[in-house]
């Protein structure tokens, strides 16, 4: 009897598939997870932490009514700003959601460059106690002030297993990195388990990719549309939330500093495209860690994925 549940388990586990795309930003991701979850009749999640935010549309490059139409997608807009939606906020809740849709679809597509919460969908997250917010907000009080230089000297002189292990360009992680050391008392490294959780389903993850100059020229592009497309008047509306950690991201706190003065119009887009680029190659250093990830050129026919795809997923019969 115990044998015929575990198989049981097993076979369900193999039967249902969670197809993860990722890559840097602006290569294509959104068109490639319509083309899948059309040619699989199922449904997208979004694992890009930008476009959780309803009033952030233009400068996260949220699909387009068309891309939303065509597939049903989850976790787009769905937070305020002003609400407080961690990584393990989304864990919790599209793992929740894949237990609904793997109830009628065998596979479900999921799509986002933000490496650490396609990570908490994959493996799931460390633990760490809930931490004091007032920590968090002086520390951004010292990364507006000081700069981003004296938090990394913070976080070397507390905890240098982390600092040399993380992407330490990165705001939000060298915050998140402090907040636990000067929250417990405790190196933020000491919190690393690096153990996966058991999944009740099978992911096969898919990377796209590009020359660094073809990279970097469709970066440079995608900023010029959404500056042609109004990213400027969407700013200015969310002037009054600019406090908030969702809008502490590239492509807004930028034009922030312009509406303050403190910076041209022209040179807050030139930073736009320079810290999307610096984005992107973190992005890609990331991936790059996970051996599991196929990768493909950008440009490479949607049926040669899609038959790739198709082979994987009958490495594990059920019967």
């Amino acid at each position: 009897m115990l044998n015929f549940v575990i198989n049981a388990v097993v076979n369900y586990i193999m039967n249902k598939i969670l197809i993860s795309i990722v890559g840097p930003t602006a290569i294509g991701k959104t068109a490639l997870s319509i083309k899948l979850a059309t040619h699989f009749n199922t449904e997208i999640i979004s694992a890009d932490s930008r476009q959780f935010y309803k009033e952030m549309n233009i400068g996260t490059a949220v699909p387009t009514e068309d891309e939303l139409t065509a597939a049903p997608h989850h976790f787009i807009q769905h937070k305020s700003v002003q609400e407080k939606y961690s990584v393990g906020d989304f864990e919790r809740d599209a793992i929740s959601k894949l237990k609904v849709l793997h109830q009628t679809k065998d596979i479900v597509i999921m799509v986002g460059g933000s490496g650490l919460y396609v990570k908490a969908i994959k493996e799931g997250l460390d633990y760490f106690p809930d931490i004091d917010s007032n920590v968090r907000l002086k520390l951004n009080k010292d990364l507006e002030e000081k700069g981003l230089s004296a938090l990394q000297d913070q976080l070397k002189s507390l905890d240098i297993k982390a600092y040399n292990a993380m992407a330490v360009d990165n705001p939000h992680r060298v915050i998140r990195a402090l907040e636990i050391c000067l929250g417990t008392g405790k190196p933020y490294s000491s919190f690393l388990t690096n153990t996966s959780k058991n999944r009740p389903f099978r992911t096969i993850t898919i990377g796209l990719e590009a020359d660094r100059s073809v990279m970097y020229d469709r970066i440079n592009q995608r900023v010029e549309a959404m500056i042609e497309n109004g990213l400027l008047d969407e700013v200015k509306t969310l002037l009054p939330y600019k406090h908030h950690n969702a809008l502490n991201t590239v492509g807004y706190k930028e034009l922030f500093a312009y509406f303050e003065g403190s910076i041209t119009s022209d040179f807050a887009i030139s930073e736009i495209k320079k810290n999307t680029r610096r984005f992107a190659k973190r992005q890609l250093t990331w991936f790059r860690k996970d051996p599991s990830i196929k990768w493909f050129n950008y440009l490479q026919d949607p049926a040669d994925i899609i038959t790739f795809l198709e082979d994987e997923i009958k490495k594990n019969p059920t019967s």
